[in-house]
Formats: C-alpha cells, sequence, structure tokens
C-alpha cells in the first residue's frame, strides 16, 4: 500500500511549493495548502494519504489540524515540519499522535526518506489489520459447521459465556476443536483487543515452567542473563489459553492457583509480586475429575477453572456433522491445494459416516487431504476413500456378523472388533493397545497376524 496522496501545508509560499514540486516529480499526487482551515477543507472534499503540516501557522496551528485530523480522518497519516524554537511542538505533535516531524531547513531526500518510512509503516499496519481480519473470521463461529444439537446447543454457551470475565474449561478428545473453541469465545469477548496468548502445558519441560509462566529477572539462575516476561503477563487483559492443563505437575498446580485467585504473579529471583488479569481457558483431553479423585490434579484449581465447563463431544457421537463438515473441510482444501473443486459422491459420504474416527476432526481433515492430493479426479468415491481408512472393514465385519450364529465365530468377530478398536485409540501403538486389551504383547501380535489385520505404516 503506498500513500500517494500528499496535502502539504505551511503558510510560507516557497516552502510548500518547493515541497509539492518535489514530491510531484517523483509520482506523488501532491497538493498545498496555505492554512489550517483550508487543509480541513480539502480534506472534506477528498481523501488524502498523508499531510505535511507545519507546526507553527497563524490562525489554526499545526497542533490543531492533527487533532482535527486524528478524530475525523483517522486513517489519515501526519507528518509534522517544525522551524527552529518549535521542536518541542513537534515532540508534543508526535506524542499525540503524529507519525514524525522534520525540522527546517530540510533537505529534499529527508523528506522523501520519512515518506517512504511512513509508507513501509502503513503497509506493515494494513497487512496487520488483514492478518487479524482473516484470523477472527477463522475462529468466528461462522467458521463452525454444526448440524447437530449437541454443538448448537455449545455454540449457544459461547455466545453467553464470552461476554462475561468467568474462566473457561474446554474438554474433549484430541482434535475435536477446543483450541478453535477457545479462540471463539476470545474473539467474541470485551477483551478480543487484547493478545491471546496459547501454550500447551505438556509441551513445556517441568524445570523451565515456572519462568515460562511467571517470568524471571536478570540473575535468577545461571542462563538469565535478562529479565523475562511470563506468560501470564504476556497474555496481559487478554486470553491466556492453557492446553492440556491435566499435565501440568503438581507443584506447579499451587502457583498456578495463587496466580488465578489472586491474580499477581511473582517472577523467578523477584521478592514483589506482579498483579495480572488475563482470562483463562483451559482444555484437556483428561478426565479431571478422575485426575482429582485420584490425587493427580488439585481440587481447588479444578473447581477454579471449571466456573464454566464445555465439553465437546467426539465426531462419532455427532454424526449429523461429519458430512457438511467433511464438504466444507474438501472446499479449504481445494483452495490450498489450489486446484479444481472436489466432491464427495454418496459412496464415499456412506464410508465417512461409517468410520468411528479416532482423531476427531483433525482426523476427517487429515483424511480428505490425503485423498485430495492421491485420487488424481475431482470426484472422490468410495474407492478413494476406503483404502485410506484401516477401520472400514470394521464396520463391514460388523455387519457380516450380525447375523452370525455361531458362538465360536461370533467371538472371533467380536475379538477382531475389539482389538482394532484398540489399535485404533492408542494410534496403533501395538504396546498400549496390548495393555488396554488386557493381553500380552506377544499374544495381541499373534492375533494381529490370525485375523489379518492391516497395520497403517
Amino acid at each position: 500500500m503506498e500513500l500517494k496522496k500528499v496535502l502539504v501545508v505551511d503558510d510560507e509560499n516557497s516552502v510548500r511549493n518547493m515541497i509539492t514540486v518535489l514530491l510531484q516529480k517523483e509520482q506523488f499526487d501532491a497538493s498545498g495548502a496555505s492554512s489550517g482551515e483550508e487543509a480541513l477543507r480539502l480534506l472534506g472534499e477528498r481523501p488524502f494519504d498523508l499531510v505535511l503540516c507545519d507546526v507553527r501557522m497563524p490562525g489554526m496551528d499545526g497542533l490543531q489540524v492533527l487533532s482535527t485530523i486524528r478524530s475525523q480522518y483517522p486513517d489519515t497519516t501526519v507528518i509534522m515540519m517544525s522551524a527552529f524554537g518549535t521542536v518541542d511542538l513537534a515532540v508534543k505533535a508526535v506524542k499525540q499522535g503524529a507519525y514524525d516531524y522534520i525540522s527546517k531547513p530540510f533537505k529534499p531526500d529527508e523528506i522523501l526518506l520519512t515518506l517512504r518510512k511512513a509508507q513501509e509503516r502503513e503497509s506493515l499496519r494494513r497487512e496487520n489489520i488483514i492478518l487479524r481480519e482473516q484470523i477472527e473470521e477463522k475462529y468466528s463461529l461462522e467458521s463452525f459447521v454444526v448440524r447437530s444439537p449437541a454443538m448448537v446447543k455449545i455454540l449457544d454457551m459461547v455466545k453467553k459465556v464470552a461476554e462475561y470475565q468467568s474462566h473457561v474449561l474446554i474438554t474433549g478428545e484430541s482434535g475435536t476443536g477446543k483450541e478453535v473453541l477457545a479462540r471463539a469465545v476470545h474473539n467474541l469477548s470485551l477483551r478480543k483487543d487484547g493478545p491471546f496468548v496459547g501454550v500447551n502445558c505438556g509441551a513445556v519441560p517441568p524445570t523451565l515452567m515456572e519462568s515460562e509462566f511467571f517470568g524471571h529477572v536478570r540473575g535468577a539462575f545461571t542462563d538469565a542473563t535478562s529479565d523475562r516476561t511470563g506468560l501470564f503477563e504476556e497474555a496481559g487483559e487478554g486470553t491466556l489459553f492453557l492446553d492440556e492443563i491435566g499435565d501440568l505437575p503438581l507443584d506447579m498446580q499451587v502457583k498456578f492457583l495463587r496466580a488465578i485467585q489472586e491474580g499477581e504473579i511473582r517472577r523467578v529471583g523477584e521478592s514483589t509480586s506482579i498483579k495480572v488479569n488475563p482470562r483463562i481457558i483451559a482444555a484437556t483431553a483428561v478426565d479431571l475429575e478422575k485426575a482429582v479423585r485420584e490425587g493427580k490434579f488439585r481440587e481447588d484449581l479444578y473447581y477454579r477453572l471449571s466456573v464454566v465447563p464445555i465439553h465437546i463431544p467426539p465426531l462419532r457421537e455427532r454424526r449429523e456433522d461429519i458430512k457438511p463438515l467433511a464438504e466444507y473441510l474438501l472446499g479449504q482444501i481445494s483452495q490450498r491445494l489450489g486446484g479444481a473443486s472436489l466432491v464427495l459422491l454418496p459412496g464415499a459420504i456412506k464410508v465417512l459416516l461409517g468410520y468411528p474416527w479416532p482423531g476427531n476432526v483433525r482426523d476427517l481433515e487429515n483424511l480428505l487431504e490425503r485423498a485430495a492430493i492421491l485420487s488424481g479426479s475431482s470426484e472422490l468415491g468410495e474407492e478413494q476413500i476406503a483404502p485410506l481408512l484401516t477401520g472400514v472393514e470394521d464396520r463391514f465385519v460388523d455387519e457380516d456378523a450380525s447375523d452370525e450364529q455361531s458362538i465360536k465365530k461370533a467371538t472371533r468377530h467380536l475379538e477382531r472388533r475389539l482389538i482394532i478398536r484398540a489399535l485404533q485409540k492408542t494410534m496403533y501403538n501395538r504396546s498400549k493397545a496390548a495393555r488396554l486389551l488386557e493381553i500380552s504383547h506377544r499374544a495381541l501380535l499373534y492375533k494381529i497376524k490370525d485375523y489379518g489385520i492391516q497395520i497403517p505404516k
């Protein structure tokens, strides 16, 4: 974005004309005004990207012009021009919102350099606005594709919850969209102009946790070569999203409780506390109530976090959402891959509806992207989707077994089904699946081979 339309405001004809001619030679659309009053009249007649304004003028001075432009034309960049003895006024103007000031007398290159810097800043500012709008659109409630009564109810709850400051605990299996929902709460709240700081508690090494969340001062420990702001401070008046809060060690839970309950933290190595006020949205795939009963999670912290609990059901429990969600995701994937629009045929939708989706929405999106890349066709049918779903054969097995009269054969069908389910639940980790099934690892390997179960590579 270039700032091409420039208004030069100066009561000295020679200065005004010199700058205007200079800018016109550099391909700017430059105009001149001999007073503050004339400048505001021209601004009312047509838009200007940038105003170069003298500080001291008879009648309306530069500061008054700046004040009016800031209130009536906030997108217009203002650069002040100051003569000897008016630098203090120019500095005051910058404090009141002017982009910069140039001291008279100046060389032509100084004006051009300042304008180029203003152009770069404006370009970055507008890119930032566009990115922010894209993020808000991506995480708006309108971006949720839901048909199931359970999800419709959750989105209604999000609208109500967003306007309050209460902490929120979002639970649900991996891949259900807990962070997306947290961002939607933030974007709908009064804190939306503040930062959204997200962190996966399980990904922070235990030895760095206190410094990461609460910050430290220089010299607090060997590697503390400078002061560091923690995430609670960084979130400011925005939202701190604590993902996988169930992975937080017990010793840190005490410190989190104090930070949330008292609204203050103490940096590592510092003796005084700092007030903090972020809204906390926590999320976990762990059953926190069970963790409380087992002594793995503090009860007081659990109740402090779960003022408003929201549980996102897994995709397999809201099959009404699968078809519209798959079609929406496929549209996004088509755009991302830059190819033709992709269509799901009825056979493919039938397969998708029959799959248990252990990885939920993330699993669905990954599969569709894989199918889009590998199919080589604009239409995705059962033959493109089914081979990518190792569990799809499990559905056919169940259908075949439904009329089975033999106890021996029915038992084999059931056993095969349980093994496949355990493998899917553990992301095909055979050791974990064996523990889940309460059989030995060796026995599981034998049964996988015996039943011809395919393990994805």
